[in-house]
């Protein structure tokens, strides 16, 4: 069974960002789909990577994954990472498992050892976009509890993103989750996402600032680049630090542990390796006692189905990412897209990556270009002009 054509189709949700996903065909007729995570203004230099790559598979054993992963990064890249080069690879490996499961007639997640639970935990994410009223975040969340879920990820801080913020930065934070803890009650985990914004400083006090409100996470709190800060943060933070969706490959996150910089990695499918290089990083996070709750700022049909088969066989694995803006999306171009119910998503039955994906639906919605965009960057946050 070989690989015939490789092929990357860059399509648009109708919601923010253009999404890219990999199809591949192999000569006995079987099709295998994935997807690579994806960028505002970055998404075609990522569509060029798979449209490269993908030129080398051709004529290859389809079920060469490991051997093709590892040539690629020897042989194509010369050892030499990016996040295009590292996204293209996620989306073609996932296509490959889909075909490895569909050739054999399971599921994915019985190529890697079986399941270790029946079904999948979610948060809902996208739900707050653009808001800044404490006010309109509360009746938001009302909203997604009563869709049945019960966690939710959001940004509390106001914007511009600053390394530096003032204290009225901090005293809007805890208005927002305030806001946000007495509209759902106590039970609903709230997961805080900091975007990798702050200094060491702020974000010590930012946790603990909000620290009452018992948020479940506090996620990439400064730049993971700079493991001392995150390190020094997860040391002082009375929450749980999170990071890792910057983050691409093994190796990458072994420095990430050796510094015992966090509580739990957030690993990203579509862009830290594909599924088994998402099952190494969970194994090695495994040995170091830390939880594993990949990242998902993807589709919630091919990257999401991906990370419910990988984290279907990982035992620290905890919640995954659900963006609520690309349901509707997943309905139109699959038939059978992944719908949490209680705030869980049952594993999917059918062969590979376990969709049935419309393939008229993805290539009548072809990529958007973006408009031109202004960058705050003087220091009372005037635009610049050219």
């Amino acid at each position: 069974m070989k690989i015939k054509k490789v092929e990357c189709l860059s399509v648009h949700p109708g919601w923010r960002k253009n999404l890219i996903f990999v199809r591949i065909e192999t000569d006995d007729g079987i099709v295998g789909w994935g997807e690579a995570y994806s960028q505002y203004d970055r998404d075609r230099a990522i569509a060029e990577q798979v449209e490269a790559l993908g030129q080398y598979l051709v004529g290859r054993q389809a079920r060469h994954i490991r051997h093709f992963i590892q040539i690629a990064f020897d042989d194509y890249a010369q050892r030499r990472s990016s996040l295009e080069y590292w996204c293209a690879v996620s989306g073609i490996e996932q296509a490959l498992w889909d075909i490895a499961g569909k050739a054999v007639g399971q599921p994915v997640y019985n190529l890697l050892g079986g399941p270790c639970r029946e079904k999948i935990r979610v948060y809902a994410n996208g739900w707050s976009y653009k808001m800044q009223n404490p006010a309109d975040f509360a009746r938001a969340a009302e909203d997604v509890v009563r869709q049945g879920f019960t966690a939710m990820k959001f940004d509390p801080l106001p914007r511009p993103w600053r390394t530096h913020i003032p204290k009225e930065h901090i005293r809007h934070s805890v208005e927002v989750v305030r806001a946000v803890r007495d509209a759902v009650g106590p039970d609903v985990d709230l997961l805080l996402d900091i975007h990798r914004r702050l200094a060491p400083a702020p974000a010590i006090t930012l946790a603990n600032a909000l620290a009452e409100f018992e948020p479940y996470w506090f996620e990439e709190p400064c730049q993971v680049e700079n493991l001392d800060a995150l390190a020094e943060v997860r040391l002082r933070s009375p929450i749980p630090v999170v990071s890792g969706e910057a983050m691409y490959g093994r190796a990458d996150f072994r420095r990430l542990f050796r510094e015992r910089a966090v509580d739990i990695i957030n690993p990203d499918v579509s862009n830290c390796g594909g599924i088994l290089e998402l099952l190494f990083i969970a194994a090695s996070a495994e040995s170091e006692m830390v939880a594993v709750s990949p990242h998902n700022y993807n589709s919630t049909t091919l990257s999401l189905s991906a990370t419910v088969h990988a984290a279907a066989c990982m035992p620290n694995f905890t919640i995954t990412e659900y963006f609520l803006p690309y349901e509707e999306f997943g309905r139109v171009v699959t038939r059978n897209s992944l719908q949490p119910v209680n705030g869980y998503i049952q594993l999917p039955t059918d062969p590979g990556l376990g969709l049935d994906v419309i393939e008229e639906a993805v290539r009548s919605r072809p990529s958007q270009r973006y408009p031109a965009r202004t960058f705050r960057m003087s220091e009372d946050d005037q635009p610049i002009k050219s």
